[in-house]
């Protein structure tokens, strides 16, 4: 896929499900889930053991229509090799220049992470297709809102805080996009192996989205 289709692939799916596990094989069962409730972006972070393994893997496997990316990305070496395995965008919680130029030459839509106004700013003049906000927790969606007055080309992602009651929030408040980890990943389903249980987690949450 290029570049301009994974963001018109990312800013459809309105929400990036960010897996951060430390089992393999329930991080597939987990990732497959999703899918049937629809999620079709999905972010696996490099904390995950094996991650640029299994991020190849899932490349290997993915539907038509899926978005696999890499998350907590924080070097241009890691990135690269991401990419290598097939990521279809790479993200990270800090704004770091080597890491956007490696994904930029290789034509990979990246999505640094800034916090201020002015941190933001730097992140989509160094080459960010979209910022991610992070942690957006103490922010909440009137940041987002109050954004888009004085800054309305820079697409925003918000992660950490954002939840399945209020995802639609921050959309409507100027998100381009939210990255959503463990509020859509609940863990008691993940240890009990209720994939159907995660699977309706992931159709509230697009159900949540529709029409914006």
């Amino acid at each position: 896929m290029t570049k301009d289709e994974v963001l018109k692939g990312l800013l459809a799916s309105k929400a990036v499900a960010v897996i951060r596990m430390t089992d393999a094989a329930k991080l597939a069962q987990a990732a497959a889930a999703l899918r049937k409730g629809g999620v079709t972006a999905l972010e696996v972070t490099m904390s995950v053991p094996g991650a640029v393994e299994i991020i190849r893997a899932m490349a290997r496997d993915k539907e038509p229509g899926v978005l696999v990316g890499a998350g907590t990305v924080l070097d241009a070496g890691t990135a690269s090799d991401v990419i290598a395995a097939g990521a279809d965008f790479v993200v990270s919680p800090i704004t770091d220049g080597d890491m956007i130029m490696a994904c930029r030459e290789a034509e990979i839509l990246v999505v640094p992470g800034a916090f201020t106004p002015t941190e933001i700013v730097a992140a989509w003049r160094a080459g960010a297709d979209i910022v991610k906000v992070f942690p957006a927790t103490s922010l909440g969606p009137q940041f987002f809102r109050d954004l888009r007055g004085p800054l309305p080309q820079i697409r925003l992602m918000p992660t950490g805080g954002v939840t399945l009651e209020n995802a639609r929030e921050f959309l409507a408040a100027g998100a381009c996009c939210v990255g959503i980890g463990t509020a859509l990943l609940d863990k008691k389903l993940i240890d009990a192996d209720d994939w159907e249980g995660l699977a309706s987690r992931a159709r509230r949450l697009v159900e949540s989205l529709r029409g914006l």
